[in-house]
């Protein structure tokens, strides 16, 4: 493959990529009446967001910043649902939110009533207490969690101030487990869900992906919406940047140490920590399958950590030093999620068009490193 005109390190996000995404979301909304709210905990890379508010109807956020950020650059419905929130927070959000949710029924009992008088719609985050995902560290609904209310602690005074539910509890799931999740807030609920006017269904639905069964999703919201006349909210984030950008690197040195180890100009631990948190194996565009590859070569970050490994891949050559080597499906939890431990220079933002040609549209300096500390 050619090479990607670009400086290294780079986060390069693919536009023709990000707008197929969006295009299958503008479908889906509109196939089943639901809205589709932008999770930008996953990208918020705001240079995007006047085209992705074209396909979507609005934002989601955890906290103030990214609430401000979507007001500034995103046209559409403003929500916020954080773990806790500030009082000094509250009138910043209550000025610039469509939605407010709460996540306990104390925060909702504090603040509450300030966001009905602002003119905000107020929703209370749920727990269903119904576990979903394969590891119990990651998963909301997990015993122990701190995040929604069960179904015993539902509110019973401040109740009236609610005019939506919220719930998170999947992550890159098909819509078997959404409907697994719509059977219990049904069961669990089902005599408070006509007195509301919507109901978010959180993130982690793999709506973009081919063998998501949309049929089923739709009978999931429409479920909702005919049996007691709600608007159904999504809020995808992985989603909407899946497979949509790359991370570009360039190998500085080459070391030996009972296999090649090639040292690139960037840090799995710095600027793509679901590698190292996560075990994510990101796909590598010059590597090739076992089968085919003669040299299994080490790819491992500039940092003084041990760590810092990005993954042993296959190659059907030697790496060189000055290699390009670019890292696909990079675009989520990357940018947002980068820190520049030990000075760590950040990455460049760019973005490649659909003609191919690159454009840098943000670099960092010592000067955010030093404006941090």
């Amino acid at each position: 493959m050619s090479e990607f005109q670009v400086p290294t390190p780079c986060y390069l996000i693919d536009r023709s990529r990000l707008k197929e995404n969006l295009t299958v979301l503008d479908e889906i909304r509109k196939r089943t009446g639901c809205k589709i709210l932008f999770a930008q905990k996953a990208f918020s890379c705001y240079p995007f967001y006047s085209m992705m508010s074209r396909y979507l109807d609005g934002t989601s956020a955890t906290g103030e910043y990214e609430a401000q950020l979507a007001h500034l650059y995103f046209h559409g419905e403003n929500h916020v649902c954080g773990a806790v929130y500030r009082p000094e927070e509250m009138e910043k959000l209550c000025g610039i939110c469509d939605h407010i949710v709460f996540n306990s029924p104390r925060q909702l009992h504090r603040f509450g009533g300030q966001a009905v008088a602002a003119g905000c719609k107020v929703g209370l985050r749920i727990n269903p207490e119904l576990p979903l995902q394969q590891f119990s560290d990651y998963d909301p609904c997990a015993p122990n969690s701190r995040f929604g209310a069960t179904l015993a602690q539902f509110p019973r005074e401040d109740r009236k101030l609610i005019t939506g539910l919220h719930v998170h509890a999947l992550y890159e799931q098909n819509s078997d487990a959404l409907e697994q999740l719509v059977d219990v807030i049904v069961r669990q609920y089902a005599g408070l869900l006509p007195e509301l006017e919507w109901i978010n269904l959180g993130g982690g639905h793999a709506l973009t992906r081919p063998e998501y069964d949309i049929d089923r999703l739709e009978k999931c919201v429409r479920r909702l919406q005919e049996n007691y006349g709600l608007t159904v909210y999504l809020e995808p984030g992985e989603a909407i940047a899946w497979k949509a950008g790359y991370f570009v690197t360039t190998v500085l040195d080459i070391v030996e140490n009972g296999m090649p180890i090639a040292i690139v100009d960037a840090s799995a631990v710095c600027h793509t920590p679901d590698v190292t948190e996560l075990g994510y194996h990101p796909p590598l565009l010059q590597s090739v399958s076992e089968e085919k590859g003669r040299y299994l070569i080490r790819i491992a970050g500039r940092s003084c950590l041990p760590e810092d490994v990005f993954g042993d891949y296959y190659f059907d050559h030697p790496l060189q030093i000055g290699s390009q080597l670019v890292f696909a499906d990079m675009a989520i939890n990357t940018i947002t999620k980068a820190v520049m431990y030990t000075g760590m220079p950040l990455p460049c933002v760019a973005v490649r068009e659909p003609d191919g040609t690159c454009t840098v549209l943000h670099s960092f300096s010592f000067s955010d490193y030093k404006n941090r500390m």
